[in-house]
């Protein structure tokens, strides 16, 4: 069983301390929602994020959605051999059953996403998405990984195959993948840092990637 987290994740509501800018309160206005109750979004905020610390790396959900699509619809879900999770950088973590089916359109996973934080679980009834308060630490503890593998651009340089080989040949792998634009972990991460190119990868192209070579080496 392969455990991939998404961590440090760009994935927030909009922080207190822009909920009065104009770019927040006119997108909120739109959407018929509080300025608290949204999604932050590099798109729609850009002007607000000026403000806040971090500006320039936050505010991303996209990569959140792209990767979690990717993982979801892979092979390796679908043959139950894959736990998916997202880490975020305000310490929560989101807890996503094998059989959850994300919605394509992106505005509708944002509204997902509002429901979520706002409720805790969704939907009520299945509970196939739910958040806790949580950090990165406390999930890699909690899962009880025999290898943990922290995928950087710094990291050993590892043939996609070859990797995907050492990840089949162990009992329960954990891989973890970057949730935001550039720079690096804010959040103190222990295990072997691995790369699978000469330069950095997007997100989910380094999802598509540890998916697909652990896939060749899983028997179904």
């Amino acid at each position: 069983m392969l455990h991939l987290v998404i961590a440090d994740s760009e994935l927030e509501l909009v922080p207190k301390s822009i909920v009065e800018h104009p770019a927040v309160v006119n997108y909120a206005r739109r959407r018929g929602k509080k300025p608290e109750e949204v999604i932050l979004d590099s798109s729609y905020h850009h002007a607000a994020l000026r403000k806040l610390e971090d500006g320039e790396r936050r505010g991303r959900p996209d990569i959140v959605h792209i990767c979690l699509l990717n993982a979801l619809e892979s092979i390796a879900n679908k043959e139950g051999k894959l736990r998916v999770y997202v880490h975020t950088r305000n310490d929560e973590v989101i807890y996503i059953k094998p059989e959850t089916r994300l919605p394509r359109n992106y505005n509708r996973f944002l509204g997902l996403m509002e429901s979520l934080f706002k409720n805790g679980v969704v939907p009520k009834d299945l509970a196939l998405l739910r958040i806790e308060k949580k950090t990165l630490g406390e999930l890699v503890e909690e899962i009880g990984p025999d290898g943990v593998f922290v995928m950087h651009e710094e990291g050993e340089l590892m043939k996609p195959r070859d990797f995907g080989k050492v990840l089949a040949g162990l009992e329960k792998p954990l891989v973890i993948v970057g949730g935001f634009p550039h720079g690096d972990f804010r959040s103190s991460v222990e295990g072997k840092k691995v790369s699978l190119y000469r330069e950095p990868l997007m997100a989910w192209t380094i999802v598509n990637e540890v998916l697909v070579n652990f896939e060749a080496f899983l028997n179904f």
